[in-house]
């Protein structure tokens, strides 16, 4: 499974910003040695990477590290991931369309940035929306909770308020699919 270098650019940034130079360092030693192969240099946007190299491993060592294990760091990075990518053009695309503009994407979005993926959408309202990640072969509650946030976050930049994602199913814990459940006003 391959993740795109524009989906990980962010995480270092997101270490340093948060954790600042001596955290950023912690976490980059506590890498293994293909992890820090990667995050050495600088990341090219539009190379794919290994999953579990780039994204799996260096996720959980900062959840670690700064969280406790707890995989609220997924989270908080997925919705830093979108802020950083829906930015400038994109940004206001997603501000002038609307929370079902931008689910009805969904399945363009998701294999953009992690190959091979697949994402249906199962419900869609004015106010809510459920969406089924069918294929994706290295799932991990890391993801989930990574998209869970980047899609929080996206939603919000399109307008949405009081934004809630729940991920009552998922691949990762044996389930057909992975679940999001959205809602907001």
């Amino acid at each position: 499974m391959k993740i795109k270098g524009s989906a990980i650019e962010t995480l270092p940034l997101f270490v340093k910003d948060n954790f600042r130079e001596e955290g950023y360092q912690q976490w980059f030693d506590a890498l293994s040695p293909e992890g820090q192969k990667i995050y050495q240099n600088k990341i090219m946007t539009s190379a794919w990477y290994p999953l579990k190299q780039a994204l799996l491993e260096p996720t959980q060592k900062f959840c670690d590290l700064f969280y406790s294990g707890n995989l609220k760091g997924a989270w908080e990075n997925g919705r830093v991931s979108a802020e950083r990518g829906l930015k400038g053009v994109y940004k206001m695309f997603i501000k002038i369309g609307s929370a079902q503009f931008l689910i009805k994407k969904a399945s363009t979005i998701l294999p953009t940035y992690y190959d091979p993926s697949h994402i249906d959408i199962i419900q869609l309202g004015d106010k809510d929306a459920i969406l089924h990640i069918t294929q994706f072969e290295d799932a991990d509650l890391i993801i989930d909770n990574r998209i869970g946030g980047w899609v929080e976050r996206a939603l919000e930049i399109s307008g949405c308020k009081n934004v809630k994602v729940n991920i009552p199913k998922s691949l990762a814990k044996g389930d057909p699919v992975t679940e999001l459940d959205l809602s907001w006003d």
